[in-house]
């Protein structure tokens, strides 16, 4: 029996991919989730999830974070994201990130229904022409993609809350650490990010933002 979690917050989009699964296996069982809290806590009750369809919108998967934090803690379960943001820079970063196929939003669902069959397979899947774009694009964006990629999640979450203007005293108590783990963490992050300060951080970050 497959088994399929669609994390996406809006529920009418998570009824369609449903109405769209459920005819193309003799059984399958379909989990939902609407936050990244929720996602986690149902990866957690459930191993055995064959795929994730992601949404790259819902609370708490804000610049790729969702993504990135699904990717590192559940290595084995492959990623299909389905988005609206279909630009061919948010399609290199995602697959950057560790996806395994990237499905636009307006796509139907016969291609839906392949996409989902190929990445169960064990393939890597795009359309036809995300394909012949994504070959052609800029070598900074992949470098940059390859750079955030090398983050862990918890030097992520430190990312975003410096990029949020949060000092390292206000981060350490977000995140119940100590002062000393988050200078740490920023160390961490300034030599992956091949940065020296702060600004140049936030900068970075700032080009994975997504508009709605």
């Amino acid at each position: 029996m497959a088994k399929f979690l669609i994390a996406d917050d809006h529920p009418l989009f998570r009824e369609a991919l449903v109405g769209a699964l459920e005819p193309l296996f003799e059984e399958v069982e379909i989990l939902q989730s609407d936050s990244l809290d929720s996602t986690l806590n149902s990866l957690d009750a459930n191993p055995d999830i064959d795929l994730i369809l992601l949404d790259l919108h819902m609370p708490g998967c804000e610049n790729f974070y969702g993504l990135i934090r699904v990717t590192q803690d559940y290595p084995e379960i492959p990623v299909a994201v389905v988005s609206a943001s279909d630009s061919i820079e948010v399609v290199s970063y995602v697959m950057s990130f560790g996806a395994k196929g990237f499905i636009p939003k307006s796509s139907p669902t016969p291609t839906i229904a392949e996409a989902l069959r190929s990445i169960m397979n064990g393939e890597v899947w795009l359309t036809d022409e995300l394909k012949v774009q994504i070959a052609e694009v800029d070598s900074d964006e992949i470098n940059l993609a390859q750079r955030i990629a090398e983050l862990t999640p918890k030097q992520f979450q430190v990312l975003k809350l410096i990029h949020d203007g949060l000092l390292n005293k206000q981060i350490a108590h977000e995140l119940n650490v100590t002062e000393a783990t988050v200078k740490a963490h920023i160390s961490a992050v300034f030599r992956k990010l091949e940065v020296n300060t702060r600004t140049q951080a936030v900068l970075l970050l700032k080009k994975l933002n997504l508009e709605d």
